[in-house]
């Protein structure tokens, strides 16, 4: 999603949601599906903003990166980004969940050759209201098209962006080729860590961003 577009702008001003993709995500193991989960402080703030929530227990980047260690050495081209990512999981040591998020999207698209400029929410500034904030922020970032995950279709009022002069598309993730995978069955819904070390240099042949 962040190759399809010229600027990708980091929502944090909104509230952030407990069980939701911002502190994990999942990696293969023999014994199946296995959740990475930054730990994060919600005890009682019910209403704290994605860029407030802070880490709860300092060292987690050095759990996570062992236990991808432990489940990937045996993928083709672990050795060859091995160096690469232990320096970043080793930097990640950012308080802030925002800042840890954003640590790992650039040094990914670093990785991936992504060019796209990865903004801050709070840098356009925000106004009330969930359509009209999308509305506003592209507007000040002069877009003319924006591009959404398909799971903001239950909120998002589209004649607000017709009304703005800005196209309203969305995201789709279906027609994406599998790839040599351990641990079979082939499994989609995983980290992109696991599709660069097991296809290595021939990443961008099954993204679809590199392909069409």
């Amino acid at each position: 999603m962040i190759n399809k577009v010229d600027e990708f702008i980091l929502f944090d001003d909104v509230q952030y949601t407990r069980r939701d993709w911002r502190n994990r995500n999942k990696i293969k193991t023999p014994q199946g599906l296995h959740w990475l989960t930054i730990p994060v402080d919600v005890k009682g703030k019910y209403f704290q903003k994605i860029r407030e929530t802070e880490i709860s227990a300092p060292g987690w980047n050095l759990t996570h990166w062992q236990t991808i260690c432990q489940n990937y050495a045996r993928a083709p081209y672990f050795n060859m980004y091995r160096d690469f990512f232990d320096a970043v999981y080793g930097s990640a040591n950012q308080s802030l969940l925002s800042d840890v998020n954003y640590h790992f999207l650039t040094a990914i698209c670093g990785l991936l050759g992504i060019q796209t400029s990865i903004t801050w929410s709070m840098d356009y500034g925000v106004i009330d209201g969930k359509t009209e904030r999308l509305v506003d922020l592209c507007t000040k970032a002069g877009a003319t098209s924006y591009l959404s995950g398909p799971a903001a279709k239950s909120y998002i009022e589209p004649e607000l962006f017709s009304n703005a002069g800005i196209e309203l598309e969305y995201m789709g993730y279906s027609g994406y080729s599998e790839y040599e995978q351990l641990f079979p069955p082939f499994e989609h819904g995983v980290s992109v860590l696991d599709l660069i070390f097991n296809v290595g240099p021939n990443v961008r042949k099954y993204m679809l961003s590199f392909t069409v």
